[in-house]
């Protein structure tokens, strides 16, 4: 890629795409401080694939119905020496690009966390993010072949080989929701994803359980992650991430497969 280092450990930047053509060009852009782009094309019906050729010719297709084994086929298709995994609603600022390619040359560790910045439209909310609805944080550059993502349709588990690293101290920029009507439609999609995980493992827990963690994830967001801070912004957040378990649990229990009642005739 242009403008990557002809010494030094090699970095490899992954990102996975689902019909992302509205902002692929944007994210694509702040990626050339790479020495190897890799997107992952799932299922794409639209201009994703088009727009990808333009920055790179690493590019891998197929269908995916599990969010851990795309991102490991992602992680599979890189050849660098480190790893950074970007969502395609993500922008790498230069100065965090810089920091990556100083850090990928002297630290010692295996893999390091990049802080980041969410806006909801055009505003930043800094504060209450967490509980499995955002991240202040993410392990996303590594070492290759010491992360592996686990086999869950949404928030898959990891499981690490290496040593930990300090944070970066740049920040990522991601645009996680347009607005409110966006935030709440994550929400049904991670719960109805979440749902179809619980009826796989056998185990969908109990209201009562799923009930109290309703309280404990809204105080966790609000409270000691500092929610209030951002107002109305950092109420929803709180909101979402304690009816995140609730409603997965609730359709796992309500719901087949395809989102229909049980035991409904047809």
């Amino acid at each position: 890629m242009n403008g990557a280092p002809e010494r030094g450990p090699r970095l490899s930047i992954a990102v996975c795409v689902h019909n992302e053509a509205a902002q692929l060009d944007d994210c694509l852009s702040t990626l050339t401080f790479g020495d190897e782009l890799v997107v992952l094309l799932d299922k794409c019906t639209d201009a994703s694939g088009e727009i990808a050729r333009r920055f790179t010719d690493r590019l891998v297709e197929g269908a995916w119905m599990i969010e851990g084994e795309r991102r490991n086929a992602a992680i599979d298709a890189c050849t660098g020496d480190w790893v950074l995994e970007v969502d395609a609603d993500e922008r790498v600022p230069p100065v965090l690009a810089e920091e990556i390619r100083a850090v990928i040359k002297t630290t010692s560790h295996d893999w390091h966390e990049i802080l980041v910045d969410n806006y909801i439209g055009g505003r930043l909310v800094r504060w209450g993010w967490g509980a499995s609805f955002g991240k202040a944080a993410y392990p996303g550059l590594f070492r290759k072949g010491v992360k592996r993502w686990g086999p869950q349709r949404v928030h898959p588990s990891l499981t690490w080989t290496g040593a930990k690293g300090p944070m970066l101290s740049n920040r990522l920029a991601h645009f996680v929701d347009r607005n409110v009507s966006d935030m709440l439609k994550r929400l049904d999609s991670y719960t109805t994803a979440r749902a179809a995980d619980l009826r796989d493992s056998g185990d969908i827990g109990s209201f009562a359980g799923n009930l109290r963690r309703l309280f404990t994830r809204f105080f966790k967001c609000y409270v000691r992650r500092k929610g209030y801070r951002e107002g109305g912004y950092g109420f929803l957040i709180a909101l979402c991430a304690g009816l995140y378990p609730l409603i997965s649990h609730l359709k796992a229990a309500l719901e087949d497969d395809a989102g229909r009642p049980k035991g409904r005739g047809r």
